[in-house]
């Protein structure tokens, strides 16, 4: 059953964002995905980089004439209200409680920080502080993903049974030649922590929260000193089972969630790097199932897709003063699977979840040597 959607306009707020972005990699896609498309949303105001020429490039092709290479220079000015940071993970966590300190509303890429105590020493330091954080998880913004969401919250789906989240994906020796990737210490894990972090999301934001996980991991693909392949067995909180399966080693690159309810089976596309994009497919059990989601779904409007949809949702949210679309406590569940899953592949042992500061992983799951 596929839905077709009313050609109608993103509705968004009229005051304008001061937004810094600091990292011109993955930044560059915040800026032609999220900010530029929503000029009355956002002004481009500061850029930020170590590499000159990167920075250059990008500052030109977008008009943007403040450039520096000081992050700390960002924190002290007043026409700055958000600071997007998209460094390497290993630095996240140190340029997140300085903005947070510096009364700045901060957007972050994935992997927020590196362990679930770093995670609560941010949501603390939020608490604290005048801006909010928003981490970036933008499969959860397209159609196809937020019209599931609304079959499920409507209660059409029933009970949910067992589900497979999969990220195909490919990654040569050419990727990992690089100064922090592959790399503990910088990446701060590997196909599970960088790449399927975003279906995991996903399946939780659809699927609900986890109860226990099973999981191996190993590097089989590339020479490097995290894992690529990873296969793991969740049992969800409402009694569900779903399998997850990430490899570095396809020889095309596909991401896959399919979950099987009572009443409808859903799966996403299998876009790689979108698949929350529309149209999913959905197969209702019967007409009269299929009625009702055609109801629940016919004054649907679009969210916007991956940073549009997620930027937009997160600029309504401060303009009411409300949470943003994504907090910091979704990071910390997707971060939780994540020590659940390093530390079921090191003990061979189910792992119960939630994870608090007793858990010998809680404040690191990298490896000791």
């Amino acid at each position: 059953m596929n839905v077709t959607l009313p050609a109608q306009a993103i509705a968004t707020p009229t005051r304008r964002l001061r937004v810094a972005v600091v990292g011109c990699g993955i930044g560059r896609s915040h800026i032609v995905e999220g900010y530029q498309p929503a000029p009355e949303c956002f002004d481009l105001a500061a850029l930020c980089d170590l590499d000159p020429a990167r920075l250059a490039s990008v500052g030109e092709e977008f008009g943007v004439r403040d450039r520096v290479t000081d992050f700390d220079a960002l924190l002290g000015r007043d026409d700055i209200d958000v600071i997007d940071i998209c460094t390497p993970p290993g630095l996240h966590k140190s340029m997140i409680l300085k903005a947070l300190a510096a009364g700045k509303h901060v957007v972050c890429e994935k992997p927020l920080v590196g362990s679930l105590k770093e995670v609560d020493e941010i949501i603390e330091a939020e608490a604290r502080a005048r801006g909010r954080l928003m981490p970036i998880f933008q499969y959860r913004f397209g159609d196809g993903a937020m019209q599931a969401r609304r079959i499920i919250d409507a209660g059409l789906a029933g009970k949910p049974y067992v589900g497979v989240a999969e990220t195909f994906w490919k990654r040569t020796a050419d990727y990992y030649d690089n100064p922090w990737r592959g790399r503990w210490k910088t990446e701060l894990g590997g196909v599970l922590m960088t790449h399927a972090i975003h279906i995991h999301d996903l399946a939780t934001f659809l699927f609900g929260p986890i109860d226990r996980v099973f999981a191996r991991t190993a590097t089989r693909v590339n020479a490097i000193e995290v894992e690529d392949c990873v296969s793991a067995s969740w049992r969800m909180q409402s009694g569900a089972f779903l399998s997850s399966t990430a490899t570095l080693g396809s020889q095309d690159e596909i991401s896959r969630l399919r979950l099987h309810f009572e009443n409808v089976t859903i799966e996403s596309t299998h876009e790689p790097y979108s698949p929350g994009d529309g149209p999913w497919t959905i197969l209702p059990a019967n007409d009269e199932v299929a009625a009702a989601i055609e109801e629940a779904l016919s004054d649907f409007e679009p969210v916007g897709r991956r940073f549009r949809g997620q930027m937009a949702a997160f600029h309504k949210a401060l303009m009411a003063s409300e949470p943003p679309p994504v907090t910091s406590r979704d990071a910390r569940r997707s971060l939780e699977l994540v020590t659940a899953v390093y530390a079921s592949a090191d003990s061979g042992t189910d792992v119960e979840l939630p994870i608090g500061p007793d858990h010998p992983k809680y404040a690191s799951w990298q490896p000791q040597d």
